[in-house]
């Protein structure tokens, strides 16, 4: 698969309230998407080594969509959890320094996009997943 992909955002908030805004399908599906013109209309967590994380993206005019499903295979609660999707691993880690949290995600790309194009994207979500947090 080639190198792996890193996308980091620094949130102003406590580990906390960041972990389980990613981690909590009610907050989810509020910043789980790259572009404002689509959205994540459900997710579901089951957050324990070899639960699932499911969570169902749409472009909001309904032209496209797409099921991202993940199975959890190490989990360490309010640091770090790495999850398997289609024969691909990510690793999230949450770093906190008073009341900032940095997020890092680390995924294996996939061959169908440019590295540049995975990287924006995922970057982006990560993005909105801050905006979220931020103002919530």
């Amino acid at each position: 698969m080639g190198n792996k992909i890193t996308v980091t955002a620094t949130i102003i908030a406590a580990n906390k309230k960041v972990w389980d805004c990613y981690t909590n399908p009610k907050h989810i599906v509020n910043w789980n998407f790259a572009d404002p013109s689509w959205h994540c209309p459900s997710a579901e967590n089951d957050m324990r080594v070899g639960g699932t994380y499911k969570a169902r993206m749409e472009a909001k005019d309904g032209s496209f969509g797409f099921d991202f499903e993940a199975i959890y295979t190490e989990i360490v609660p309010d640091k770090k959890f790495t999850y398997e999707f289609g024969g691909r691993m990510a690793t999230v880690k949450f770093d906190t320094t008073g009341n900032q949290t940095t997020v890092t995600v680390t995924f294996d790309p996939e061959a169908e996009n440019s590295l540049e194009l995975q990287q924006q994207g995922w970057q982006a979500i990560l993005n909105n997943f801050k905006n979220y947090v931020e103002k919530n």
